[in-house]
């Protein structure tokens, strides 16, 4: 279409050159809303044009094909002529081939402003005025038109204000309180991607339809494809093409809704993908928002199941802290945050460059790269490890078993690298709050993303830093003892825990190999123990119990990772996939596709969608608490809803498409659609409750 367009405008140079081909269709005159005018005043102006039946001139977009008119004005000295106003216009031609035209007659308005010195008598007002006239064929054509207007003491209006007046009354009126909304629907394919439109219906509103100005390096093809209409919300999906490679952050164009033969128009804008919401004048707005979504979510984190045996590392310190002075205290309550805010840098590097290198990214995007998974595996093993007192690490030791010890160490380095590894983990769980903030920040420029991250950042360091900061606070907590060394031990249970958990997830990428990690890992914990009780103990035999100790490393390395576990070549996403077994007491659960989605609707079936990963601890408690119970069972049974499973473990670029779409930027999602195919889906919160997929449920149903 762009090639044809542009074929088309070369054409039409070439006839404009060649002179003799004059319009023959068209008329043109100027006409004037005043005459006398007072010098200093502001007048309209318009270019009356008259087509002969059936032909047509162009709206300023002039869509697929055809040129929008032009004028140039010649004035008085210090007359200014200010931008050509256009009223609404026709929608023409087949889908493949939408143009914006006039039929029968159009007048363009223009504001002119009289200088303030102009001298009394007669002004004369000339405008060069081109178009193109198109009916079978297409014709340039242009003339110069020209009007006397008196500057006298006083401004009165002339005998063509009416007609002026008519034509001010088609132009488009401001939309802002539509609130337009725009992003993009999926990805794109090649230099084509789909554009849904959202704004608020006026009553008496009926068939609805956006009008897009043209811009330099892209265009909003003119086909509409109406998705949902409500007694409140329009949607529309429109295509975007792109010249240039960069995809337009922002759209603007006119809204048309028509009534009979009533139409009402507005001049609306929005920013694409904004959180769902499109940003005028107080583009601020959603960004403080948003913010403060962000370090409200980084608070909740706090209380997370996957950050829980970190923060409890943290009490520790917390309690040998109060025996301290208060100088140092807020000083390694300090350096905790700068490990938390360190992290969270490091990981808006890695989602910026990600992104500059065309990549899709997501929050918990490290938990889909299998390397990433076995050493913080093996890491937090060491830390359970730490915790039971199996060893006992100085900063002097190893760098095998260096990272366990960092992160529960009591001094500055211990805070720093606990605030690291309560990040690595906190990226599994997704906080209420926390998603919203995040789809938007994965969507803003770099500036942005590092705000928002930092801002979550923050949040997650607020308890201990606010601790730290006043250290009278830490005499409510128990005096020092032995229960510390048990507590200790107790918290390096839950530090298992997370180290199983983590084993599951790591089968994700190697299948039945997994079990031979699980093998390397007691090897590991075989090492960290004679390391412990023979080298620190003071051991008589320690140079063989060193070589005990790399036999067994040496031999996890190369035995277990490189040779059993593969841990070089995880298994192709084809192989890995799959969806969660369903028993005779569970829900079906079937594979999501989008094509899945549309032919359960076309079926008129409600559709139950769960966006899930198997490293996503919110997932895996919102599987077992709300939605794979008695209750939810029987009324997805009892509606006859379709369900349908997206697994997000290995980061398929298509979910992170969907995710895109409705503003998040990982799992979970839930997503309920009604049976009636013309309404748009229910997104859950992130954190469920049966009585909130039940009421889904319920409304789906209906």
């Amino acid at each position: 279409m762009y090639l044809r367009k542009s074929i088309l405008a070369a054409a039409l140079v070439l006839l404009a050159s060649l002179g003799p081909l004059a319009a023959a269709h068209t008329t043109a005159r100027l006409v004037l809303d005043a005459n006398p005018a007072r010098a200093g005043d502001t007048i309209t102006a318009g270019i009356h044009l008259r087509m002969d039946p059936d032909w047509h001139t162009y709206w300023k977009n002039a869509g697929a094909s055809g040129m929008p008119t032009a004028v140039e004005w010649q004035l008085p000295p210090g007359w200014t002529a200010g931008d050509l106003q256009w009223p609404t216009p026709e929608k023409y031609g087949s889908d493949d081939l939408v143009t914006y035209v006039y039929h029968d007659e159009v007048v363009l308005l223009v504001p002119l402003t009289l200088a303030k010195d102009a001298p009394e008598g007669a002004a004369k007002i000339t405008a060069k005025v081109s178009w193109l006239e198109c009916k079978e064929s297409c014709v340039p054509g242009d003339a110069t038109v020209t009007a006397t207007l008196t500057v006298a003491g006083a401004t009165q209006p002339s005998a063509e204000a009416k007609l002026i007046e008519t034509w001010r009354g088609k132009l488009p009126q401001p939309g802002t309180a539509l609130n337009l909304r725009a992003d993009w629907e999926g990805p794109a394919q090649g230099d084509l991607r789909p554009l849904w439109l959202e704004w608020i219906a006026h009553a008496g509103d009926g068939k609805a339809d956006f009008f897009p100005e043209a811009g330099d390096t892209f265009e909003v093809e003119g086909a509409s494809e109406h998705l949902s209409v409500s007694p409140d919300r329009v949607r529309l999906r429109k295509m975007v093409r792109i010249f240039d490679g960069h995809w337009p952050d922002e759209v603007k164009g006119l809204i048309v809704s028509s009534s009979g033969e009533e139409r009402r128009t507005y001049e609306v804008r929005a920013t694409i993908g904004a959180g769902g919401q499109g940003r005028g004048d107080d583009a601020d707005t959603p960004l403080r928002l948003m913010l403060l979504y962000a370090f409200l979510g980084g608070l909740i984190l706090n209380v997370m199941p996957c950050v829980l045996p970190v923060i409890a590392l943290k009490i520790l310190g917390f309690v040998a802290q109060a025996r301290e002075a208060p100088g140092r205290v807020r000083w390694l309550g300090i350096v905790h945050t700068l490990g938390v805010l360190a992290s969270f840098l490091v990981l808006a590097g890695l989602v910026i460059g990600l992104q500059a290198a065309g990549n899709k990214v997501g929050w918990g995007l490290q938990f889909s790269n299998p390397y990433f998974l076995v050493a913080i595996t093996i890491l937090v093993t060491l830390v359970a490890l730490n915790l039971f007192g199996v060893f006992e690490i100085t900063l002097g030791g190893r760098a095998m078993s260096g990272a366990a010890e960092l992160s529960s160490q009591p001094g500055a380095t211990g805070a720093f690298f606990n605030g690291l590894l309560a990040t690595v983990l906190a990226t599994s769980c997704t906080a209420p709050l926390l998603g919203a903030a995040l789809g938007f920040a994965f969507a803003q420029p770099p500036a942005v993303i590092v705000l928002m991250l930092l801002t979550v950042g923050l949040g997650l360091a607020a308890p201990s830093l606010a601790l730290s900061l006043h250290p009278a606070w830490l005499r409510l907590l128990p005096k020092p003892g032995v229960w510390m060394e048990r507590f200790k031990v107790a918290m390096g249970f839950p530090m298992l825990a997370a180290a199983v958990w983590l084993l599951s997830v790591v089968e994700a990428h190697y299948g039945e190999r997994t079990w031979w990690l699980g093998l390397g890992l007691v090897a590991v914990a075989l090492a960290a123990w004679i390391y412990g009780g023979l080298i620190q103990r003071g051991a008589r035999r320690r140079g063989l119990a060193w070589l005990v100790i790399l036999g067994l490393l040496g031999g996890t390395y190369y035995f277990v990772l490189e040779g059993q576990l593969r841990w070089r070549e995880p298994l192709s996403a084809e192989a890995a996939a799959g969806v969660r077994s369903s028993t005779s007491e569970g829900i079906a659960w079937e594979r999501w596709t989008p094509e899945a989605v549309a032919q359960a609707r076309a079926a008129g079936r409600p559709v139950f969608v769960d966006f899930t990963a198997k490293w996503c601890l919110t997932c895996q408690a919102n599987k077992k608490l709300a939605i794979e119970v008695p209750s939810v069972r029987a009324k997805l049974k009892a509606i006859n809803a379709v369900t349908l499973l997206g697994d997000y473990t290995r980061f398929p670029p298509e979910i992170t498409d969907e995710l895109n779409r409705f503003h998040r930027a990982g799992v979970p999602l839930v997503l309920v659609y009604p049976r009636q195919a013309d309404q748009p889906p229910m997104v859950l919160p992130e954190a469920l409750t049966p009585g909130i997929v039940l009421d889904a449920l319920e409304k789906a149903g209906s």
